[in-house]
């Protein structure tokens, strides 16, 4: 997928200073209890709290979404913050988490531990850098308590899962040809067959695409233009005794572009158990009919279907977040190409309407 086939969006993007863009806050502190005060037309103040203490910092509330600067973050968050001048791009957080934000004339594109991060982007606002707090909420760590009669928001630290997520790394260099493959293994779990069995599931995703790798490095010509092979993964939900994750894998052998697989995987950390949809939404006897009735509509009303959809063909191509559950198709599947990887999200209620957990059933 095309990662910097974007149009230039009408906030904006530039290349712009890292002084400008970094130095200060974009708002004077909020004072009162009263309503966001209406600054334009198209966006109103939002006061930013942080464990319940008002700060000075304030973000925007704008396209139907709430947009933090990179001050708080920086300030308030306490998140390690660089700027690559080269690249005009800046790296915060650390670890697993660490979000990159690069800055070009197409707009300001996201990736969140080397994954790119489709569905979010960065914004410019008078000089100053922000990401909407979906950013935060989804992949970061953190939640959020927003009220909009007093126009504030109260960001937290989201509760997680004891257990600690690192990167491995599978590199192999050949004549013409790179293989660099990052995968996470997890460690801290209580019950370790399951700790075991998350680890070898995941470490044989990324060998089998490695041994995939090299029978192609192998049918290599000395003509052909050098081969890449690479995989990057972002963690979406460590919460409720389930770890959910997605990864990309992706490889160039020629052409005008090259191919990505997209893998994800969710978990039982009881058992190390791979969970599939039937047991998470299996309460509800209809959830998959409801399932295909529900991605057929929206896949059809896309202008570029292919056709061909007659329900899932596997329950293993979803991941999920809080409160949600996404599933997606892979590349050239129903959609061209320039499409990316097709996505539909649903809230946990619409699949599970009596309000009973997804995870009800794993305790």
């Amino acid at each position: 997928m095309n990662k910097t086939n974007k149009l230039v969006r009408t906030w904006g993007a530039g290349m712009i200073a890292a002084g400008l863009l970094l130095g200060g806050t974009v708002f004077p502190a909020a004072t009162g209890e009263a309503a966001p005060v209406k600054a334009k037309a198209d966006y109103s103040r939002v006061a930013l709290k942080f464990n319940g203490t008002l700060t000075s910092q304030q973000g925007i509330f704008r396209e139907g979404k709430i947009w933090i600067p990179v001050t708080f973050l920086k300030n308030t968050l306490g998140l390690p913050i660089t700027y690559d001048k080269a690249e005009n791009s800046y790296t915060l957080g650390q670890g697993i988490r660490q979000a990159k934000l690069m800055v070009s004339e197409y707009g300001i594109s996201l990736a969140v531990n080397g994954y790119f991060i489709n569905e979010y982007e960065g914004r410019n606002f008078k000089n100053r850098l922000y990401v909407p707090f979906g950013l935060l909420s989804d992949y970061l760590g953190y939640l959020g308590d927003f009220s909009a009669s007093s126009g504030r928001l109260n960001v937290m630290h989201r509760p997680l899962n004891k257990l600690t997520v690192t990167t491995e790394t599978y590199t192999k260099e050949a004549d013409g040809a790179t293989i660099q493959l990052d995968y996470p293994q997890i460690s801290g779990l209580a019950e370790a067959s399951a700790q075991k069995s998350i680890n070898d599931t995941l470490k044989q995703a990324a060998m089998s695409f490695a041994a995939g790798a090299d029978t192609a490095i192998a049918e290599k010509s000395e003509q052909d233009r050098p081969y890449e092979f690479d995989s990057k993964y972002v963690v979406t939900y460590n919460q409720d005794g389930v770890l959910s994750l997605v990864m990309s894998q992706y490889g160039y052998t020629g052409g005008a572009h090259g191919m990505t697989l997209r893998q994800a995987f969710t978990f039982s950390l009881k058992d190390g158990k791979r969970l599939l949809l039937g047991d998470l939404f299996g309460a509800n006897p209809n959830y998959k009919k409801l399932l295909n009735e529900k991605v057929g509509r929206l896949l059809k009303a896309d202008e570029g279907y292919f056709g061909g959809f007659n329900g899932l063909n596997t329950e293993k191509y979803f991941y999920l977040k809080d409160g949600r559950v996404v599933l997606f198709f892979q590349l050239y599947e129903y959609t061209p190409y320039a499409e990316g990887f097709p996505e539909f999200t649903f809230a946990f209620k619409e699949l599970l309407p009596d309000g009973s957990s997804p995870f009800a059933g794993l305790k």
